[in-house]
């Protein structure tokens, strides 16, 4: 009975190992890293908005969350302390820039004038992107459970989005 027991005990290290990959800067290769944060930087220095730094703590949330979305892979958020993006995509392609490129793609829709998104767009994830005084992100990506996708989610502090004030 000694035999079952290890060999859960052996999947359940190599799921948190697998999981947590992304979450912890001394597991993930600085290329994930800049995958993630590149595209987002490159839209705040256009802006002239400071970049986002890694944040290891920022990444173990967005990690532990984003591992409770394996099972069902819904787009729903954390409702947690910071900002936040997440993004489905099906089948196992995808990358962390192609899901950072799908939020800055919402800039189309916002107007700056009015601070609002155009057309009943939404724009709220490009906006979290390009909030002034956001400085921190943290980021992970996982495959969901029975071949249902990936799930990628950013989580930003200090947060953004405030009702009635423009992100830069």
């Amino acid at each position: 009975m000694l035999f079952p027991t290890i060999s859960l005990a052996l999947f359940l290290i190599l799921l948190v190992t697998t999981s947590t990959a992304v979450g912890n800067k001394n597991h993930v290769s600085q290329n994930i890293i800049t995958d993630f944060i590149s595209l987002q930087n490159q839209a705040r220095a256009a802006l002239r908005v400071p970049p986002l730094t890694w944040d290891p703590q920022l990444a173990r949330y967005a990690n532990l969350y984003a591992s409770q979305r394996r099972q069902d892979c819904l787009l729903k958020h954390s409702n947690g302390p910071y900002g936040e993006n997440i993004f489905w995509g099906s089948g196992d392609g995808w990358n962390p820039a192609q899901a950072a490129a799908a939020w800055l793609a919402e800039r189309q829709w916002y107007t700056y004038g009015s601070n609002s998104c155009n057309g009943g767009q939404e724009c709220g994830h490009y906006t979290q992107i390009v909030w002034k005084t956001t400085r921190r992100i943290g980021c992970a990506k996982v495959a969901c459970f029975q071949g249902r996708g990936v799930f990628m989610i950013c989580n930003y502090d200090p947060p953004g989005n405030y009702i009635g004030e423009k992100p830069y």
